[in-house]
């Protein structure tokens, strides 16, 4: 004769049976920035152009009453415009390492693709530009 030997398993009402994967997009986001390494840069604003991607992690689901429990795209954009309002930066990299400092402050973002485009730089180039991804990492 067989015994049976299944277990029991108490499910612990508190702890979530799910994760989510959340990804929060910005698309071509123009502002006018003092950007550029060259003389002729500095002398005036330039059209630029970014777009984000950040990926955060939530083990519950959105609370439809609670901004907080989302990680808001408006609140992304204007850390983007804040930091670049009255800041000349010489190069797109600078910029991005300092749009991911402040995007990562918040803990449930891991991972950020950025890509941002200088749109006038280059007569014969809709935009020329760089994209970098950053991930929080696990250690």
């Amino acid at each position: 004769m067989k015994r049976n030997n299944l277990k029991i398993v108490k499910i612990d009402k508190n702890k979530s049976l799910f994760n989510y994967e959340k990804k929060v997009l910005i698309k071509e986001l123009i502002l006018n920035i003092k950007l550029g390494y060259f003389d002729f840069e500095k002398e005036k604003p330039q059209k630029v152009k970014f777009s984000l991607e950040a990926n955060y992690k939530d083990k519950k689901p959105t609370n439809d009453k609670d901004l907080k429990s989302i990680v808001n795209y408006d609140k992304l954009v204007r850390l983007i415009k804040k930091l670049v309002k009255n800041r000349h930066y010489n190069f797109l990299e600078t910029l991005a390492e300092d749009i991911f400092d402040e995007l990562f402050k918040d803990k449930r973002i891991d991972k950020i693709v950025l890509k941002i485009e200088k749109l006038e730089i280059i007569k014969d180039c809709s935009s020329v530009g760089i994209q970098i991804s950053k991930k929080r990492s696990n250690a």
